[in-house]
């Protein structure tokens, strides 16, 4: 038979195991889903991950297919967060501290950044050559949705 002292410590320990497992699946959820967008002048509808790689460092700034592309950034938050880690592989202090390497050696101009995705959209949709990224469940009237490969 067992004692109300170790039924309560089965009961804990479930508990424990299930905050854990609802804390992994929220935390899954809490990442944004990233949306790659371009201004309509830019002539192909996708990009490979290397050449969207190449355009977010300050690498390049014209990609065959595409043309003359300029990037467009949030300034921070968890879509920022998320397309630095899924497509750059860096943090936003090493992304940053990049540009200004690139910036100070007077090889490139910082890229335009703004506070929300509507901002984003808004210039992208203005601007021949802009890419840029946002949340996919932002709106993006004026602006085409870029496939990653």
């Amino acid at each position: 038979m067992k004692t109300p002292l170790s039924c309560w410590s089965r009961l804990r320990s479930l508990f424990v195991s299930f905050c854990i497992l609802s804390a992994l699946a929220m935390s899954r959820h809490a990442h944004a889903q990233v949306t790659v967008i371009a201004n309509n002048s830019v002539s192909a509808s996708e990009l490979s991950s290397a050449d969207l790689h190449d355009i977010f460092t300050g690498t390049t700034t014209s990609i065959k297919g595409l043309g003359d592309v300029a990037p467009v950034l949030l300034k921070a938050g968890t879509t920022h967060e998320d397309f630095l880690t899924r497509y750059i592989g860096k943090s936003d202090a090493a992304f940053r501290a990049g540009w200004r390497s690139l910036l100070f050696s007077g090889q490139s101009t910082m890229p335009r950044t703004f506070d929300s995705d509507a901002q984003v959209v808004e210039y992208v949709a203005h601007t021949r050559g802009a890419i840029g990224y946002i949340a996919s469940s932002s709106p993006h009237p004026g602006a085409k949705t870029m496939a990653v490969r």
